[in-house]
């Protein structure tokens, strides 16, 4: 179907124009008495034409209202100085005229308008020569001014924002109808704004480079320094750009630069703007001399490290209603609102996550796995640190070993579908368990069963089907009976069935919710309730399992992950952003807090055991391992940070068993103990070194429950053993989740841990306690 022809607008035929442009130049009132004696012969010699050439002229629009410029939008880091990244569609920082160099207001006076200060909008004496020129066949000229330039550009900037593409093809068409509304609209925008305000807005809104618009850019491309800044001989080096952007971009032919440099130079010597030593030395100074040039660097790609997170800040304001009601007017707010937008990021926990992810897996590893660290500062949904082992590359050719996939975020924001979060669901369950009166010292049986959906779970809000699960433990089946709290350090599933067996799963599904836990793809927005999803089966996000974690971290707060704290629009507006939506009680305190008290010796005595913080630091954490190995993780945190650590393949999963390789270790199977646990160690005790250690509030005793001790004896001195020194297999290992290091000893033993600080350390009585432990795998 063929394109609708838009209408052209009258044609103009040369004795036209003359008639048209010395009517300006008497409405102008510029040339006075003298325009009005050449319009009169003029008109009584052409008749019709003149007449024709008036009406022509009235039609012409006469009010042109210049809008906001397109500025480019910058991104910082929570320091409010670290840049990570630019967005533009076109590169300019639109500053007022006192903040440029008077030597570079002169170079483009003199160089495109030397009677800038007397015309009104139209170059009276530039008319004859420019009609001379085009009735002799030469290049079609206008004598355009530096008005009738800006008012060019603000018609091709206005045709650009509305996607007038015939707008703009209009705009710049070398034709006698263009001149002519230039024109007219120059003489009604001189009569509206001063010489100054003109001049600001041109060197504000012209190109000065393929990709560089406004003086200020040039500046800090060009010569690394602000455009008050810039002498002469810098000056004219930009003023000579407009005539040809590419052509004369001194990065593209410094040659051509050089001569079009030096006849700037010329014309302001000429015009007294400089000074005949300051012209010679000019001459003789090498553009390349002259320059610094600052990389044009836009986009997250050149954000380094911290790219996937730049990524994750454009997507949510390409998303988020908050920036704009169509994703149109989102994308344009980025690109063209001059926004400076300030995020959470911390930039030393930034390179350190960096630092340690690479460190885990290089991203040339053989065994093709990929990793991500994600960390949120509890009470606020912060997220202070956002890296994977892969570089970020979003080219149609990308690089070898990179990716534009956010393995950290969920699909929805360029992340992955997610990865199976196995063990480290159970702290979930563990609230629920706790929420509904149930204690950590209440035992469960560990046996290995198969159990029927319908008939041993109960769901109120929906009907279970009649599935036979049979879920087991790595190391061989479980027997007996053990406490809940050594089920969870030690991660036992059949423990954890058990205990599935006797809630509600609707009501685990809640507060796993009011937990945080949030489902990644884009297609399963809510939590599937089936049995097995106590285990971990339904995918989630490295982000959002730390955000879920922080709740436990901040006594029950759940804070939503967010990326951005303030925006500042080009007109120095603050704009609103999306709120964490911090709901306080989202879990009990009582019931959150005694979650931290047990998920504390998972670091101390259970699955994560010789991986607790350095200097004795109050953490918490728990393992995980996805079905047959293809996902790893551990999340921990402490009352400043929590952080979660992802380990897998996000493409393949890949199964990281049977003799596999990681970074050239080989182990029989990969568990969450094996590499993200100790990953996880070392970032933490890096980014909190020389913080402060708090510990973490008391749990609630009566919910941990933990039986009276007998009377102390002196075959058990106060403070007992360290449960971790003790022998005794593990009995916890997953199936679909595996937490268990192979053959490690197991810290096997019952824990009330010490009230005073809350941090896990047996009670006086331990061996007492282990007794009544049970025996996990016997």
């Amino acid at each position: 179907m063929a394109s609708p022809v838009r209408p052209r607008g009258r044609q103009i035929n040369a004795y036209q124009l003359v008639a048209l442009f010395l009517a300006f130049v008497l409405v102008s009132g510029v040339g006075g008495v003298l325009a009005a004696g050449l319009l009169v012969p003029l008109a009584a010699g052409a008749n019709t034409a003149t007449d024709t050439a008036v009406e022509v002229f009235d039609e012409l629009p006469a009010d042109l209202e210049p809008g906001p410029l397109s500025e480019q939008s910058r991104i910082y880091a929570n320091d409010g100085t670290t840049r990570l990244a630019t967005f533009y569609t076109e590169n300019r920082i639109v500053v007022p005229l006192d903040q440029v160099s008077e030597p570079m207001k002169n170079a483009v006076i003199a160089i495109e308008d030397k009677r800038f200060w007397e015309h009104g909008g139209v170059d009276v004496e530039g008319i004859p020569r420019a009609f001379v020129n085009n009735l002799t066949g030469g290049s079609t000229q206008g004598a355009s001014t530096l008005t009738q330039q800006y008012v060019k550009n603000v018609l091709i900037e206005q045709a650009v924002r509305d996607g007038d593409v015939m707008a703009q093809h209009e705009a710049k068409a070398d034709t006698l109808g263009r001149k002519a509304r230039e024109a007219k609209l120059a003489i009604s925008l001189e009569k509206r704004m001063g010489k100054e305000e003109i001049l600001q807005g041109y060197l504000n809104i012209a190109q000065f480079g393929r990709s560089v618009y406004g003086v200020e850019t040039a500046a800090r491309h060009y010569f690394g320094v602000s455009a008050k800044d810039l002498n002469y001989l810098q000056a004219a080096t930009i003023a000579g750009i407009t005539k040809a952007p590419s052509t004369y971009d001194p990065t593209a032919d410094p040659e051509k630069a050089q001569n079009r440099r030096n006849v700037v130079l010329n014309t302001m010597y000429q015009q007294g703007y400089i000074t005949k030593e300051e012209y010679d030395a000019g001459l003789a100074t090498p553009i390349a001399d002259t320059l610094a040039v600052q990389p044009l660097e836009a986009g997250c790609q050149a954000s380094g490290g911290s790219a996937f997170f730049c990524d994750y800040v454009t997507k949510v304001i390409m998303s988020d209603p908050v920036f704009g009601e169509t994703k149109a007017e989102r994308e344009a707010l980025l690109y063209r609102g001059g926004l400076d937008i300030y995020t959470t990021l911390d930039p030393n926990m930034q390179a350190a996550a960096e630092q340690h992810a690479a460190a885990a897996v290089p991203a040339d590893d053989p065994s093709q796995i990929e990793d991500a660290i994600v960390s949120i500062e509890p009470g606020t949904g912060k997220i202070l640190a956002m890296a994977q082992n892969r570089a970020f590359d979003n080219t149609q050719d990308p690089a070898p070993n990179t990716t534009a996939v956010n393995y950290s975020t969920d699909e929805a924001h360029g992340g992955s579908r997610g990865f199976s979060p196995g063990s480290t669901w159970k702290p979930f369950v563990l609230a629920e368990w706790l929420k509904e009166g149930h204690s950590l010292y209440d035992t469960v049986n560990a046996n290995k069963r198969t159990w029927i959906g319908s008939r041993d779970f109960r769901a109120s809000c929906k009907r279970l089907g009649n599935d036979p699960w049979t879920p087991a433990n790595s190391d061989g089946p479980g027997s007996g009976s053990m406490t809940v709290l050594k089920a969870t350090y030690n991660s036992v599933n059949t423990a954890y069935t058990t205990i599935a067996s006797q809630l509600d799963l609707c009501g685990v599904a809640d507060t796993a919710k009011a937990a945080g836990f949030t489902p990644s793809s884009k297609d399963k927005t809510d939590i599937e309730i089936v049995p097995s999803m106590i285990l971990g089966t339904q995918n989630s996000s490295p982000m959002h399992m730390a955000a879920a974690y922080a709740t436990f971290a901040a006594g029950g707060t759940y804070c939503q992950p967010i990326a951005i704290t303030k925006v500042v629009a080009g007109d120095g507006e603050e704009l609103p952003v999306p709120s964490a939506n911090c709901q306080p009680g989202a879990i009990d305190p009582a019931v959150a807090n005694t979650v931290t008290y047990a998920l504390q010796q998972v670091l101390t005595q259970g699955s994560g055991r010789g991986n607790a913080l350095a200097d004795g630091r109050p953490a918490a954490g728990k393992t995980g391992t996805a079905n047959l190995n293809k996902h790893t993780w551990f999340i921990g945190y402490t009352p400043q940070v929590a952080t979660a650590v992802w380990i897998g393949n996000a493409e393949n999963d890949v199964e990281m068993n049977g003799r596999f390789t990681i970074n050239g270790k080989t182990r029989p199977y990969w568990y969450g103990s094996s590499l993200a646990a100790p990953t996880w160690r070392d970032y933490m005790n890096q980014i909190l070194a020389g913080q402060p250690a708090p510990g973490f509030a008391e749990p609630d005793w009566g919910r941990v429950n933990a039986p009276k001790p007998p009377p102390r004896t002196p075959s058990t001195p106060e403070g007992g053993q360290d449960g971790g020194d003790q022998g005794g297999q593990q009995p916890g290992g997953d199936q679909p989740d595996d937490d268990q290091p192979d053959n490690e000893a197991d810290g096997g033993r019952g824990d009330r841990g010490d009230r005073s600080n809350g941090a896990g350390r047996e009670s006086d009585l331990g061996a007492w306690l282990e007794g009544l432990g049970g025996g996990g795998n016997g």
